[in-house]
C-alpha cells in the first residue's frame, strides 16, 4: 500500500486548511488510519485517528480538527481550523499493516507512512 498526502499550506493563526491522503492497493475500509505532525526538533505526534466507526483526537487538536474518510475514494481527511502558530509541522498520514485494529495513538503502532505535508501557520 502507499499513501500520499497532499493540502498542506502557508495560512495565518485562525484559519483552515484540509489535508488529505490517497491510499492504493488495498481494500481501504478495513484499516485504521492516522495524523501525525512533527514539528523541527520535535518527535513525531498524534494527532487523529479513525477506524470504519470511530475516531481518536489527541487533546490538544479537539474540537478544532476533524478526521474523516471516503472509503469508496480510498482518502483520509484530516480538517484543521482555528489553525495556530503551534499547529505548525509536517504531518503524515499513516496505517496499519493488519486491518481491524483499535485506534493507536503512538508512532509504533503504525508500519506504513506517507511522504508528509507541511502546514505552517504564521501569527
Amino acid at each position: 500500500v502507499q499513501l500520499q498526502a497532499s493540502g498542506g499550506g502557508l495560512v495565518q493563526a485562525g484559519g483552515s486548511l484540509r489535508l488529505s491522503c490517497v491510499a492504493s492497493g488495498r481494500t481501504f475500509s478495513r484499516y485504521v488510519m492516522g495524523w501525525f505532525r512533527q514539528a523541527p526538533g520535535k518527535e513525531r505526534e498524534f494527532v487523529a485517528g479513525i477506524s470504519y466507526s470511530n475516531a481518536r483526537y489527541a487533546d490538544s487538536v479537539k474540537g478544532r480538527f476533524t478526521i474523516s474518510r471516503d472509503n469508496a475514494k480510498k482518502t483520509v481527511y484530516l480538517q484543521m481550523n482555528s489553525l495556530r502558530p503551534e499547529d505548525t509541522a509536517v504531518y503524515y498520514c499513516s496505517t496499519n499493516q493488519d486491518p481491524f485494529l483499535p485506534i493507536g495513538t503512538t508512532r509504533a503502532e503504525y508500519e506504513i507512512w506517507g511522504q508528509g505535508t507541511l502546514v505552517t501557520v504564521s501569527s
